[in-house]
């Protein structure tokens, strides 16, 4: 089978692309899908994405951990948002998550009403998630996050780190992949320095997390896939590759 990589840039963009036949892997960087990999990595039974935060609520009796973030903030009232460092084993080991963030979780409801699949990918699983990719039979789709439907940089050059890495593998490459792709060469050997320029990382550096954007951004980190199973996103292993 010939196999296709695109890059949709923004969830905006989203219904230009035929995405039934394939995998759909969701980009987040800063920091919805970077904090989703390391929580499933350090053994979250699951992380149910939401879109509002008010349907957070909808799950305060079930027992678990609530977490809401708007505009890089924490929602007063809930558990923690989307830091990574509020990911670790001591706070979600053997507990599910409730998420609602910006942009990630927005994406990814709109891409599950349509994919054959559904992954998340970041920069602390891009090998383990670009290892998996080569080996299944379908085209895939990567979806940045943006910021509120708009083009940003760090979700671009994590899409364009997974197409070079993938290049050998597949065989149809989109205008944006290219495009991503070129970003990525001219930012990989100082991610941070480059993303110095981007709006989200001042952004966040204005709420005093700028460590957020360092972990982000390391390499390999983590070998979990988190894909969605029914309403929940799971380790890849804990369900059937199909």
């Amino acid at each position: 089978m010939q196999k296709s990589i695109e890059v949709c840039l923004t969830p905006a963009l989203l219904d230009l692309y035929a995405i039934e036949d394939s995998i759909v892997v969701v980009i987040d960087v800063l920091r919805a899908t970077s904090s989703i990999v390391y929580g499933i990595d350090n053994g979250a039974t699951a992380i149910i994405p939401v879109a509002n935060v008010e349907d957070c609520l909808n799950y305060s009796d079930k027992g678990f951990l609530l977490a809401a973030e708007r505009d890089g903030q924490v929602v007063e009232g809930y558990d923690f948002g989307n830091s990574p460092f509020s990911y670790t084993t001591e706070k979600v080991g053997g507990r599910t998550v409730v998420l609602t963030t910006t942009n990630g979780t927005k994406a990814l409801h709109m891409a599950r009403k349509r994919a054959h699949q559904v992954v998340m990918g970041s920069f602390l699983n891009l090998q383990a998630l670009c290892n998996w990719l080569k080996i299944q039979d379908k085209s895939v789709l990567l979806l940045c996050a943006g910021w509120k439907d708009k083009f940003n940089l760090e979700d671009t050059l994590f899409a364009g780190a997974v197409v070079a890495e993938l290049r050998k593998e597949f065989t149809h490459f989109d205008d944006s992949s290219v495009a991503a792709e070129d970003l990525y060469n001219l930012a990989k050997d100082d991610l941070r320095s480059y993303l110095h320029k981007s709006s989200h990382s001042h952004r966040l550096a204005e709420l005093n997390i700028e460590e957020d954007v360092r972990f982000c951004l390391q390499l390999n980190l983590c070998q979990a896939i988190p894909v969605m199973d029914g309403d929940a996103l799971v380790s890849l292993k804990a369900t059937p590759v199909l």
